[in-house]
This record gives C-alpha cells, sequence and structure tokens, in this order.
C-alpha cells in the first residue's frame, strides 16, 4: 500500500457582508475543490497549504492552525492519501490560475458552495468548517 499526504485549505473571504470560499477547477478530471497539493521535503504542514494556494490560484493567506480536518481516500489501488485541510484568510483577492493543473477559479458565497463542490468529503469538510467561519 502506498501513502500520500497533501495539505490544503478553505480559504475564504468576507465580501458584502458575506462570506465567499475560493473553489478551483481542477484541469486533470474536472472537478471543483479547494486548493492543496504534496507535502515537500523538510515543509510543514501549514507551509505546505499556504506554498500550494499560492502556486495555484496566486492568493496569499493567513493560516487558522485551530481548524484541522483530514480527508482520507483511495485515488487509485493500492494508494492510500490523506490531505490535510485548514481554514485560511484570504489576504488578496484576485487570483491567477496555475495554467498546467487549474482551469477555473471563483469565489463563491458560503450558502452556494455545495452546489458546486464535486465530492461529498469536500460538502462535508465545509459543514465542518461553518462554526469557525461564523464568528469571522
Amino acid at each position: 500500500m502506498n501513502f500520500e499526504k497533501s495539505c490544503g485549505a478553505i480559504v475564504y473571504r468576507k465580501f458584502h457582508g458575506n462570506t465567499e470560499l475560493l473553489l478551483i477547477k481542477h484541469a486533470n478530471g474536472g472537478h471543483w475543490s479547494f486548493p492543496k497539493g504534496h507535502v515537500e521535503a523538510g515543509e510543514t504542514e501549514l507551509q505546505t497549504a499556504e506554498r500550494e494556494i499560492r502556486e495555484e490560484t496566486g492568493i496569499e493567506v493567513i493560516i487558522d492552525p485551530t481548524f484541522r480536518e483530514i480527508v482520507s481516500y483511495s485515488p487509485k489501488k493500492d494508494t492510500q492519501k490523506d490531505v490535510v485541510y485548514f481554514l485560511a484568510k484570504a489576504k488578496n483577492f484576485d487570483y491567477v490560475p496555475q495554467e498546467e493543473e487549474i482551469s477555473q477559479i471563483r469565489w463563491v458565497e458560503l450558502g452556494r458552495v455545495h452546489e458546486i463542490l464535486s465530492y461529498d468529503n469536500d460538502k462535508q469538510l465545509v459543514n465542518k468548517a461553518k462554526p469557525f467561519l461564523a464568528g469571522r
């Protein structure tokens, strides 16, 4: 069994009184999710999440380590993958998609993200994050 580990975040912003989340559409597979990527040698989980968000979207963030959730799944036979997600507040709102990996990026109002997210585990992740987002 192979094991993979990635880190990412639910990136949010306040916009006209609403909470919006940053969603990315992957060029490979066309699914909507959150920015994330593989941990590189010597990186902490937080460093990986910050780097991946910046690489995939061009957005700088402030990560809240008090929200830490792990999503586990099997992306292919004989492989188990854990993705560690944090909450991250966007410091800038203009994004630049990483051409080779991301086909689209959009800010989506919290109440509409379930309509766009492709996977149930991402929808469950948003449900866990809602109480944390409420006080921000």
